[in-house]
């Protein structure tokens, strides 16, 4: 309980700070370039075909992909918002053990395979060019202080941003089911309303953030008595 306590009072500090912060709306769209990255990813894995890819000003983005209808609908509806879930703790795994230029050239490569092959609308393609600009200054900057802290925003803005979207998506469809997008299109293919894929969202976003924030926090010290399992501290 302790650390689901700690992890949505950091996320609700972050969301502020993200409110606060005047430069925040422009990485937000990290977040969605990784989403609509993801079903792009399992069209192609599923022998689909990305027509494109759209990103907007105002944080929202589609995918237009052809696939064949049936189960195969399901992975590439899901995989949005999981990967921009997993996305987050894969950054966050990657701050414990301090490998910040690794984690900014993997984001770097997704954002350069989008630039190159799906994105087709100008401020897509403009905010990609220019993210892509800011990630290779923090990877060459000789002062580590200032990449981490760019790490580490990018890292919390993806965090925040995975978990809000996913309650977005859960309140639209509570409200207008028929336009809660993957829930929607979920609902389509399996009959399970759009309200239940909205749950699953949120729940496994949250599972994600926990996971995320335990990597970020340091880790628990263990007791000098259970070096030994099994063996009695008076032995």
């Amino acid at each position: 309980m302790g650390r689901w306590i700690i992890t949505l009072a950091l996320l609700v500090g972050c969301f502020a700070l993200a409110e606060w912060l005047p430069f925040s709306p422009y990485f937000r769209n990290m977040d969605t370039m990784v989403h609509e990255f993801g079903h792009a990813a399992a069209t192609l894995l599923l022998s689909g075909e990305v027509q494109y890819i759209h990103l907007y000003e105002d944080h929202s983005g589609v995918t237009l992909s052809a696939v064949q209808s049936g189960w195969r609908l399901i992975p590439v509806a899901l995989s949005g918002y999981m990967t921009a879930s997993l996305f987050a703790v894969m950054l966050f795994a990657l701050h414990r053990y301090r490998q910040y230029r690794v984690g900014l050239a993997i984001v770097t490569g997704i954002a350069l395979a989008c630039l190159l092959l799906f994105v087709r609308n100008d401020f897509g393609a403009q905010w990609l060019l220019g993210f892509i600009g800011l990630n290779a200054l923090a990877f060459i900057m000789p002062i580590a202080f200032i990449r981490t802290a760019y790490y580490l925003l990018l890292a919390f803005l993806s965090l925040v941003e995975s978990v809000t979207g996913a309650i977005t998506i859960l309140y639209v469809a509570a409200t207008t089911p028929e336009g809660a997008g993957d829930a929607a299109n979920l609902a389509g293919v399996t009959g399970v309303p759009a309200i239940l894929w909205g749950v699953f969202f949120v729940l496994f976003a949250l599972w994600c953030a926990k996971r995320a924030i335990q990597y970020f926090l340091p880790p628990p010290k263990k007791s000098i008595w259970s070096k030994k399992r099994g063996v009695s501290p008076l032995t």
